[in-house]
């Protein structure tokens, strides 16, 4: 397992949602059930290990720290741990509509040293839109529609349904995933040149098109310490289908088969009175 180069740049991105905490005698900042009006802040630390790049057969560590906001007085949303950083611009009770954003890492010659050749991939931020639907209390559908920029141009969507239970300070979930990803991005990231072809010399040249490019399951778990602190981990499971799987990027140097795992650390506080 490696940490990759662009570690740093997922730091500095994602840091910038961030907020720092305080828990002190001031009417600011306040404990959860003192604050009536006002915001909740839950503050997150996120470790992961996930495919060094899209189709790669080798895990790297990458750590990043994330938020989500809530009126104070109002329930916390379920929110999964491979969802894209949300602001809902509609909160109903059964639908949520809004804004979504994601980090993509890209792909470098020292993530793996048989891309020689291949062009450098540089990490990718994805902005777009996201709505989600409770038909019932215990069951999610949620899709999101992304548009990359710097890394690639194209557009991506995730869909996904969850299946969320409670059991006293517990709360688990699982649920199947569908990934797709238009011609520009396939190109990216499982397409090869015939300069890059001949460059490498153990790949060929492939143009792949667009389509569905994995098909997998995410489960996680969550205990609640107390109003302020939980902890939630999780395990994903993709596998790359398609023109995706058939990259000759995947056959030769990496695994239709990807295994994400994570853990997360949330601590909330209230602001505002």
């Amino acid at each position: 397992m490696r940490f990759p180069k662009s570690l740093s740049l997922a730091t500095l991105f994602l840091a910038g949602a961030g907020v720092g905490s305080a828990q002190a005698a001031d009417p600011f900042f306040t404990l959860l059930p003192e604050s009536p009006s006002g915001w909740i802040v839950t503050l997150k630390a996120n470790l992961q290990a996930q495919p060094t790049f899209p189709g790669a057969d080798d895990l790297s560590f990458i750590g990043y720290p994330s938020l989500s906001l809530r009126r104070a007085g109002t329930v916390e949303r379920f929110s999964a741990p491979d969802d894209g950083l949300s602001f809902s611009v509609l909160d109903a009770s059964a639908l949520r509509f809004g804004v979504v954003g994601r980090f993509v890492g890209g792909r470098y010659l020292q993530d793996d040293r048989r891309l020689v050749g291949l062009d450098k991939i540089n990490w990718a931020i994805e902005p777009g839109l996201f709505v989600e639907y409770w038909p019932v209390d215990f069951l999610r559908a949620r899709a999101e529609l992304r548009h990359g920029i710097n890394g690639h141009d194209g557009f991506v969507a995730d869909l996904g349904l969850d299946l969320v239970q409670t059991f006293g300070a517990f709360t688990v979930s699982a649920g199947p995933r569908l990934s797709l990803g238009d011609g520009e991005f396939t190109r990216t990231y499982f397409g090869v040149t015939p300069e890059e072809a001949a460059l490498n010399g153990q790949v060929w040249a492939y143009r792949p098109s667009g389509g569905l490019t994995s098909v997998g399951a995410i489960a996680s778990a969550s205990y609640t310490w107390s109003e302020q602190w939980a902890t939630t981990a999780f395990v994903s499971y993709k596998r790359l289908v398609g023109d995706a799987a058939d990259s000759p990027i995947v056959q030769e140097f990496g695994s239709e088969n990807q295994i994400g795992l994570g853990l997360t650390i949330s601590y909330s506080f209230a602001v505002g009175r």
